[in-house]
């Protein structure tokens, strides 16, 4: 009941106000300003206000949201502690992993991606493809070696 009178009230002085500013001929100032008194004693009639005013105002709303930043909470430390073991999968899965990512090859790869990159026995180049870059500097044996050297440093 309190809401509504300090809302009707809210609207009579912006309505007043947009009076005043219409009487000096400011007649665009003023229709902004009615436009923006109307709105309190229009949330009143449709209900909003009292809807605010039962959310704020009851202490089972409030735990209601304390249950809910509490369920947040626990979910990102579930997520941190996730990220921090190294994923969802137990260690047997991890192995596998890693073991049929040691045999990853590219798509048009004829060697394995990973040995490729230091001391592992590099593919003689085919003299066709020599004879095509004979008016061009010819790319290094392994030119993304040292990709590959950081891409391992961490355990990619």
């Amino acid at each position: 009941m309190l809401t509504s009178t300090v809302c009707a009230a809210v609207s009579a002085a912006g309505l007043g106000i947009a009076a005043i500013a219409a009487y000096r001929k400011r007649f665009l100032a003023a229709t902004r300003i009615a436009a923006f008194s109307l709105i309190p004693i229009g949330l009143v009639m449709t209900g909003v206000i009292d809807w605010v005013t039962n959310i704020v105002f009851k202490p089972t709303v409030w735990a209601g949201f304390g249950v809910l930043a509490l369920s947040a909470v626990l979910f990102m430390i579930s997520r941190a502690v996730e990220r921090r073991r190294g994923g969802t999968g137990s260690r047997k899965e991890r192995k596998a992993a890693e073991a049929a990512g040691r045999d990853a090859v590219a798509p048009a790869a004829s060697v394995p991606s990973l040995l490729t990159g230091r001391g592992a026995a590099q593919p003689a180049e085919q003299p066709a493809a020599k004879g095509k870059t004979k008016g061009r500097s010819s790319a290094p044996k392994d030119d993304f070696s040292d990709i590959e050297a950081i891409l391992k440093k961490h355990g990619i």
